[in-house]
């Protein structure tokens, strides 16, 4: 996904990996295969307990629909979103704790799917540079077996998968301007409108390698095996109950670093530009290319926050220093491999065929990010403006 440094953001690493279960106090019966009853037919969300699945999960369940959270609970911190969908959704919140590796396990939440949203995957360049088998494992062959299990379901079932801008490459070709505080495009068109779908497919390190081929089976199986599919290749999306770190997240990252008083570390020079989105923005975008899934069935779009919300690393700090009323500590390492130093995703594919667009500017959408640490994570420096975007 879209991360300022060369590391994935789709999807939430659970539903992958195996290290740690983060399964807590969970009773034997939240660990069980779903049981629903009657005629249901549910939205099964892989990966759902991370932060974009159980934002999208919350959404789906408000609107009455019975959802299949199917995930691993490896990364730290997802089971609290698990627990808080069931707090406030109760019964038609369903588990299956399972691994999206394991084919056999994941079936039985596709039998009697209405549609599936694949989120769950291996996000981080930096593991998938450590570990390039088990990112293969997680991002390629996981997502053939979600794919091969909605093929099985007793009806075609619609499969959106949440790629990454990563399958673009580092664009080590784009022709760029230096100024002050960030990078620009000496293209007018893709200044004025970012990188579109047109661009080349250039995958670069083993976790754009797994995530692109990932992105292609999705798209093929609308061609080989009539599934209707689509594909969102996303930039960096922030929001609440995103638990970021170093390597995923960066945008959380930065502001639990900052409302901790911790340094925060930029590598490269802090000019990289990305466009920010706000989850109830992504939200709005998976549920809106699901209802239009016939008409759009084997395409890609990216997935961003345009150029309104284009921002460098440097404009993100200097925000975050005006919400906690301190400047930021940094420390300063050497780039990373495959860094991109601008990617602005180009929306225009989304606004004209599902008439979906961005409406959070970002700097309300961090100060509501800011809230939610506070209130939900403990984390106590002042705020200033407003604090929480009405719902």
């Amino acid at each position: 996904m879209g991360s300022p440094y060369p590391c994935g953001r789709q999807g939430s690493r659970n539903a992958a990996q195996p290290r740690g279960t983060g399964i807590g106090d969970m009773s034997d019966r939240d660990l069980a295969a779903p049981s629903l009853a009657g005629k249901a037919e549910p939205v099964v969300i892989t990966g759902g307990s991370g932060f974009i699945g159980s934002n999208l999960a919350d959404s789906l369940l408000a609107s009455g629909e019975e959802v299949v959270i199917l995930d691993n609970l490896s990364r730290p911190g997802v089971d609290q979103n698990l627990s808080w969908l069931k707090e406030n959704h109760g019964p038609r919140v369903h588990t299956l704790i399972a691994d999206i590796r394991d084919l056999q396990a994941i079936e039985p939440a596709f039998a009697d799917a209405k549609a599936v949203f694949h989120l769950a995957g291996q996000t981080a360049v930096t593991t998938s540079l450590s570990e390039p088998f088990l990112d293969f494992d997680v991002n390629a062959r996981g997502t053939l077996n979600v794919l091969q299990a909605a093929r099985r379901s007793k009806h075609p079932t619609p499969v959106i998968f949440a790629s990454t801008n990563k399958v673009y490459g580092a664009l080590d070709d784009l022709k760029l301007i230096e100024r002050e505080d960030r990078y620009v495009p000496a293209a007018p068109d893709i200044y004025h409108h970012g990188i579109g779908e047109d661009r080349g497919l250039d995958f670069c390190t083993p976790y754009g390698c797994s995530k692109g081929a990932a992105d292609q089976y999705v798209l093929d199986y609308a061609k080989s095996f009539d599934i209707p599919t689509a594909v969102l290749r996303m930039s960096c999306v922030y929001g609440p109950r995103q638990f970021g770190n170093e390597d995923q997240g960066w945008v959380a990252h930065f502001l639990i670093r900052a409302l901790e008083n911790q340094p925060i570390t930029i590598y490269g020079d802090g000019k990289q530009v990305r466009d920010i989105l706000h989850v109830r923005d992504a939200v709005a975008a998976y549920r809106t290319l699901l209802r239009s899934i016939d008409s759009v069935r084997g395409q890609a779009f990216n997935l961003g926050g345009g150029p309104a919300n284009a921002v460098s690393l440097r404009h993100v700090l200097g925000e975050i220093a005006q919400i906690t009323r301190r400047e930021c500590v940094i420390e300063h390492a050497d780039w990373r491999p495959a860094d991109q130093a601008y990617f602005v995703a180009d929306t225009r594919s989304l606004q004209r065929q599902l008439e979906w667009k961005a409406t959070i500017a970002w700097r309300d959408g961090l100060r509501d990010l800011a809230a939610w640490l506070r209130s939900n994570r403990g984390l106590d420096a002042p705020l200033s403006g407003r604090e929480r975007i009405s719902a």
